[in-house]
């Protein structure tokens, strides 16, 4: 007798953007599908290029919103409905919607939620009452929640203090980043002609033109780098509100002709295979998986030490600079040292093998109370 498939796992998420949330939760529905776990993936919204790229055996569900709050009433049908093994919420306002959902389905859906931001950094700039209309829900809310992972332990720590939860109630299981196909896509053909074999070195920064990159910063310290070093160019690739602010200082700092801006690619690893260093100026982050991408595929790295993820990426500098975020000088002078000194491929690559998506899968299918089908 043919055994029953496994009841599917439910993906609660909202694809808004182009952002790495969405690219770590399909390399995540990837790594589970293939470990024969079914999965369901209830949308709020469907926008964003990454959905292009999900496997036809997740199964899309859209929920017929467009805001995660209003997505309750449905979330909550589908949970009755459907009785799936788990339901794993990406990001705050999925796991707050998804605790509501299970309250009014009456089922005892063991619920789990995935974070990738620092909060509190990411919160710091706002209003006293802002700050505590944010926290407020997430006090009330997250002790509902029978598990959350954290990309980093930056992430877990914060977590942890403003949500006031015991250490065992939140666990770090690193992103899903090292795919096969991150190899396939970084041996694409050369997409720009500064990257063409014996150009000058290229300096590559990937990420939303917006102020948690802080690539002004980036540029100022890339100006310091061609006070040295003229041969060298500068690439950022994104897209954001940011770009006419970056435009008007790089031609502030006569960086204009040496500055290429070409905005979102799909495949960002064909240009970030041939850059020569790879920087990531970020004021805050959850785990960068940018930056996990270039040591896997090699690329000598310089990070700040933000909240959080470069420290533990980078292995507190042993593996590529950390410096300060904000600070131009001492983000080009290890930019420049390790131009000068670039560490090997293979050492760069060993460093970041917990971000293995199968590793990964198989953690999340544990912190999910979830076997894997035979």
């Amino acid at each position: 007798m043919t055994p029953a498939p496994p009841a599917p796992l439910a993906v609660f998420a909202s694809f808004s953007g182009s952002g790495g949330v969405e690219r770590m939760l399909v390399n995540l529905m990837h790594g589970l599908v293939a470990l024969g776990q079914p999965v369901e993936l209830l949308l709020v919204r469907a926008e964003g290029p990454h959905l292009a790229q999900l496997s036809r055996e997740v199964q899309r569900i859209p929920l017929g919103v467009r805001h995660t709050q209003l997505a309750i009433p449905a979330l909550a049908g589908y949970l009755r409905k459907r009785q799936p093994a788990a339901l794993l919420a990406a990001k705050d306002r999925a796991g707050r919607a998804a605790v509501l959902a299970r309250m009014l389905a009456g089922t005892d859906t063991r619920l789990v939620l995935r974070l990738g931001t620092h909060l509190s950094t990411a919160m710091a700039e706002r209003g006293r009452l802002e700050r505590a209309l944010r926290f407020a829900p997430i006090r009330w809310l997250y002790p509902h929640i029978d598990q959350i992972i954290a990309v980093s332990e930056g992430v877990a720590a914060d977590t942890r203090a403003l949500a006031q939860l015991a250490p065992e109630r939140v666990c770090v299981i690193r992103n899903p980043v090292i795919t096969p196909e991150l190899y396939r896509l970084a041996a694409a053909p050369c997409p720009h002609p500064w990257l063409e074999p014996g150009a000058p070195p290229v300096i590559l920064g990937v990420g939303r033109l917006q102020r948690q990159k802080d690539f002004p910063t980036l540029l100022r310290a890339f100006a310091k780098v061609r006070a040295a070093r003229p041969e060298c160019r500068l690439i950022i690739l994104g897209e954001g509100g940011a770009r006419a602010r970056l435009e008007r200082l790089a031609a502030e700092l006569g960086l204009s002709h040496d500055l290429a801006l070409p905005g979102f690619q799909p495949n960002p690893y064909a240009w970030l295979a041939r850059a020569r260093l790879f920087v990531l100026s970020s004021a805050w982050e959850g785990s960068p998986n940018v930056l996990t991408e270039a040591l896997a595929l090699g690329i000598p790295s310089v990070a700040t030490d933000c909240p959080s993820g470069p420290a533990e990426i980078l292995a507190a500098g042993h593996y590529g600079p950390l410096v300060p975020v904000g600070d131009a000088g001492a983000l080009a002078a290890a930019m420049l040292a390790t131009l000068a000194n670039p560490l090997p491929a293979s050492q760069l690559g060993a460093a970041v093998a917990d971000y293995a998506q199968d590793r990964a899968a198989r953690a999340y299918l544990d912190a999910l109370e979830l076997s894997i089908p035979h």
